[in-house]
């Protein structure tokens, strides 16, 4: 089974994206876990809640990949990854559990999309970083390039992301 995820900063259209993605491939797609989380909570995530966030995040995969795979799809579609939470950790508290980096190591996926930055920041209760897209995209960047996995960075308007990454699936789905 092949694994892409959709990774980068705040309100770049990453659950948009994923959800038409698995439509068009007849697919299901892993929600992004700490946002119900941080729903739930409502109240600043504090570094203790890192640990529960990457737990529930790989349950939340681990749950996907064995019905994708009971159904014999040939392609996973993930909203995000343990490389968010490595992210967004190490940002808020400068540091992030080995534990967790380990993880998101062993349980990386065949190609990353990372959605860029150009379309409009929308807020909602669990966004708060609009003021610094510029440098959240940088650490995104930064992280899927040192992670070795490919990638492609998606951009445009909806419909160019979408035939973008369309492309990038059908490559990988051909090799």
């Amino acid at each position: 089974m092949k694994r892409v995820v959709l990774t980068g900063s705040e309100s770049t259209g990453k659950t948009t994206l994923a959800a038409r993605l698995a439509t068009h491939y007849g697919v299901e797609w892993v929600p992004e876990f700490v946002r119900e989380y941080a729903v739930q909570k409502s109240a600043p995530l504090e570094f203790a809640d890192h640990g529960p966030i990457a737990h529930g995040q790989m349950e939340l995969e681990d749950e996907y990949r064995h019905r994708a795979e009971a159904r014999g799809d040939g392609l996973l579609i993930a909203d995000t990854d343990l490389l968010s939470t490595v992210v967004y950790c190490a940002h808020y508290f400068g540091r992030c559990p080995p534990w967790i980096e380990n993880a998101a190591r062993a349980r990386q996926p065949d190609l990353y999309f990372l959605l860029d930055i150009d379309i409009p920041w929308l807020p909602d209760p669990v966004r708060d970083r609009g003021e610094s897209r510029e440098e959240m995209q940088g650490l995104f960047r930064v992280a899927v390039e040192r992670s070795g996995v490919p990638f492609v960075l998606i951009a445009g308007d909806e419909e160019a992301r979408f035939e973008c990454a369309v492309m990038a699936i059908d490559s990988l789905l051909r090799r």
